[in-house]
């Protein structure tokens, strides 16, 4: 990670750590940049960048101090407007886009925002392309040349680029969805519009919540943070599957028609198994991530699929896929990839893929993920003045210790600090829920006795 941009962009907290001056800078430097290899590679024409955003009130802000900074040095700015990560990935690599921008700060609340760069295959841009930008905005190299007269870019309502997206999703449906009755958590965020056109459009009766965004509620109280609204309205309303998605719904998490909720893990076992059985599943092999659960894995073995841990992250996740040829991957909190048809993590397209196997297999959810594993799983998240000191401390290492000589072989304690905002997250898995509870209120209760916890 770079000093500005994590595992998922440039996060924090609007015109605190991330200001309308970074965006503009971030534009500026993205427009004469892509012009100078447009250059370099005898290429014609200004740069081309699209750019979407959340629902977030701040987003409006990044996203005029983005346009103005990309066509001040040449570039054109396609603006999107309200719509998914996701979406501007597809558009990006479909459409031969230079780069893609996603003003969002995902799941995190509406006072954050972030600024995710996307390259021109569609994945998260290049380390190199993310290393010049930091250099820049810490003013270690030249101020691009700003341009004059015809030279300076233009911006263009792109919303139809949205519309493709959505007639994308709806192709990949093998069945119609008429006679099902769905659950759409929008969580306030990006999907809060697509996610029911497409639905709709498949012939699904749609129940939806999270779908009345006001600047300021993106996540709160909904989504796939906030599952239990979701797990009420498919009691109630005794439908047949629920999909809840974050706010740039890159992820999605599942209820099953008795009102459990199913982890990406049950997403990737579910969909894993389907592709083997289908010969979809190249090496019989899925990428997840070290905080996948105990019970994942061993139902893998069991099912014959293999598997390969990354660090946290879609981002290697995605390159773990690149380099082995897997088309499934993904982590526990929703971000699933399918690679044969998106190159980063796609909620909507996600639901779609689980729907898929119900309709084909006339299984219900439960019934689909009945035989997987699932060790009891504590997670908590703290904020933090500074991650590294808190992680370093032998006092927070002694209780980390401690509590993994507790657990033992049948669990595990694992301790990390968050690419995307400032927190470490606590999660301990053993077979008693109890022990799992204990274990991570131990350590965190060590980590504000350290006075590293944020007031």
């Amino acid at each position: 990670m770079g000093k500005y941009f994590g595992t998922d962009g440039f996060r924090g907290e609007a015109n605190v750590t991330l200001t309308a001056d970074h965006a503009f800078k971030i534009g500026k430097f993205l427009g004469w940049y892509f012009g100078e290899r447009r250059r370099k590679e005898g290429e014609d024409g200004a740069p081309r960048v699209v750019i979407g955003k959340d629902t977030r009130r701040s987003s409006y802000m990044f996203e005029y101090a983005l346009c103005a900074g990309l066509t001040s040095t040449g570039a054109d700015a396609y603006i999107m407007h309200v719509t998914t990560t996701p979406s501007v990935s597809y558009v990006v690599r479909t459409e031969g886009y230079d780069c893609g921008i996603m003003i969002s700060a995902s799941h995190n609340a509406y006072y954050d925002n972030g600024i995710k760069l996307i390259a021109s295959n569609g994945e998260k841009m290049d380390e190199e392309t993310i290393a010049a930008v930091e250099q820049y905005l810490d003013g270690l190299t030249p101020e691009p040349p700003a341009v004059t007269r015809s030279r300076i870019g233009k911006t263009v309502d792109f919303a139809a680029g949205r519309n493709r997206y959505i007639g994308f999703l709806i192709s990949l449906a093998t069945r119609s969805y008429r006679g099902m009755r769905i659950g759409l958590d929008c969580a306030n965020g990006s999907a809060w519009m697509i996610a029911k056109s497409v639905f709709d459009a498949l012939g699904a009766r749609t129940f939806v919540i999270g779908a009345d965004p006001d600047g300021l509620n993106i996540n709160r109280g909904y989504g796939s943070t906030h599952i239990e609204n979701l797990q009420r309205l498919v009691r109630e309303e005794k439908l047949d599957a629920g999909f809840a998605f974050d706010g740039d719904a890159d992820r999605c998490l599942c209820v099953d028609e008795q009102g459990n909720v199913l982890t990406g893990d049950h997403i990737l076992y579910i969909c894993g198994c389907y592709m083997k059985d289908h010969g979809e599943l190249p090496g019989n092999l899925i990428v997840s991530t070290v905080m996948s659960n105990f019970g994942f894995f061993r139902s893998l073995d069991e099912a014959g699929i293999s598997y390969e841990k990354t660090a946290v992250g879609d981002k290697y996740v995605s390159e773990a896929m690149v380099k082995n040829g897997s088309r499934l991957g993904g982590e526990q909190s929703g971000h699933i990839i399918f690679k044969k048809f998106a190159t980063t993590g796609d909620g909507i397209l996600t639901a779609i893929k689980v729907m898929e196997v119900m309709l084909e297999t006339k299984h219900t959810l439960s019934e689909l993920s009945q035989p997987m594993y699932f060790y009891p799983q504590t997670l908590k998240s703290i904020h933090v003045t500074d991650q590294e000191a808190a992680l370093a401390d032998k006092v927070v290492q002694t209780a980390i210790h401690e509590a993994e000589e507790r657990i033992g072989d049948n669990g595990r304690v694992l301790v990390r600090k968050s690419g995307t905002e400032p927190v470490i997250r606590v999660m301990a898995e053993a077979e008693d829920q109890a022990v799992c509870d204990t274990a991570v209120r131990e350590i965190i209760a060590v980590i504000e006795a350290k006075g590293y916890a944020v007031k």
